[in-house]
């Protein structure tokens, strides 16, 4: 199988992660649950996967990191810990339905910063026409899960904090590929799976709190700490975490966030960006076919959408999948993003690379697009 949907979850995998894996299996029980070697050697195993992640992404300590089950588990703690119903919020306009139902959820009065296809400074220009001190939060995500577009969320957490209003981060397609610091950026939160770009298993997520955020906890339950009160404890990342920890997952997590550090953000980012361009170049030249990108990849990962004239989207997803190539079709769970780049009716085919892609990957795909479509 040629594995082209990684913005969906990574499905190759550094080797180290199914052993990191199988090792916690064998090895490991419960983090803060006991002195004995297997809750302890778990407890050493989260920790250590904070400290990476919290080095990784530029926060202080790494009890600002609260694992959860992925994105959407993060967004949802991050969105109701600031959002009151009925509250004001600003959105862009490439926002998932992790980002938009949870607001749709609160009746929130929902302003979108609307703005073209791979055009940061329209997308800046519109954060600042809609956000002023009555604004309860700002959601941005770093890219777009349908278009690859990298929105300008360092400008936009500039405003943010000039203008007091706290800013909410989705990095789902930008964690593991592209630079993150939230003590710079002064974010409240930035959410992310752990199951992406970051290599881990399914069923892994995390949450970045910002310096002095105290969020709302979601679930209530047993931490392992303060047993006696019947509130959530006040500290993180206990308040966030309660039940029993996907200590596998973890496990498997740090081994992938090791991938990345060691491997770098750039090279990574660089191989992406180069498939998806070659991808771009190819597909364009096809009968019919449309191609969402800049002849450069200007402000843009690597994910990229297509659609063909006269031809369904899912068809399309479906005739590949025969050829024994996995893409998306479809909207992506993104209406959002679709309706701002004028898709909505259609949807797309995307094409999602890994650093674990080949050149000779995109070939096979292009040459199962010309034959589909002959």
């Amino acid at each position: 199988m040629i594995y082209l949907d990684s913005a969906a979850t990574t499905f190759q995998k550094p080797s180290a992660v199914e052993a990191a894996m199988v090792e916690a299996l064998r090895a490991m029980s419960s983090p803060g649950r006991g002195g004995y070697p297997a809750a302890m050697a778990a407890a050493e195993a989260a920790f250590d996967c904070r400290s990476e992640l919290a080095e990784l992404f530029g926060l202080d300590n790494p009890e600002q990191v609260a694992f959860t089950f992925n994105a959407t588990h993060g967004l949802n703690i991050a969105i109701k810990t600031l959002v009151p119903p009925g509250g004001r919020v600003v959105i862009s306009g490439y926002e998932h339905n992790a980002v938009t139902r949870p607001l749709a959820a609160l009746e929130a009065d929902v302003r979108i910063a609307e703005a073209p296809l791979f055009q940061p400074e329209a997308v800046s220009d519109a954060f600042a026409k809609l956000v002023d001190g009555g604004v309860d939060a700002v959601i941005c995500s770093h890219v777009s899960n349908v278009f690859g577009f990298i929105q300008p969320v360092e400008a936009v957490a500039v405003l943010c904090r000039a203008r007091g209003v706290p800013l909410i981060i989705d990095d789902s397609q930008a964690a593991g590929v592209l630079p993150l610091n939230m003590t710079e950026l002064g974010a409240a939160f930035a959410a992310m799976p752990g199951h992406k770009g970051l290599y881990g298993p399914q069923g892994t997520g995390v949450l970045l709190c910002g310096k002095g955020v105290m969020p709302r906890p979601l679930l209530e339950g047993g931490t392992g700490s303060l047993s006696i009160q019947q509130e959530m404890p006040d500290f993180l990342p206990d308040r966030l975490e309660a039940g029993t920890h996907n200590v596998p997952g973890i496990a498997g997590l740090l081994a992938g966030v090791r991938y990345v550090r060691q491997r770098g953000l750039e090279a990574i980012c660089r191989r992406e960006r180069q498939l998806a361009q070659m991808a771009a170049e190819e597909l364009r030249v096809l009968p019919g076919v449309t191609v969402y990108a800049r002849p450069d990849l200007h402000a843009q990962a690597g994910v990229l959408s297509f659609t063909a004239e006269g031809r369904e989207a899912e068809a399309l997803g479906e005739a590949l999948a025969e050829r024994g190539i996995a893409v998306r079709a479809g909207l992506h769970c993104a209406p959002l993003a679709h309706s701002s780049a004028g898709t909505l009716e259609s949807g797309t085919v995307r094409l999602s690379f890994s650093d674990f892609n080949t050149p000779e990957e995109v070939s096979c795909l292009v040459s199962a697009m010309r034959e589909i479509l002959s």
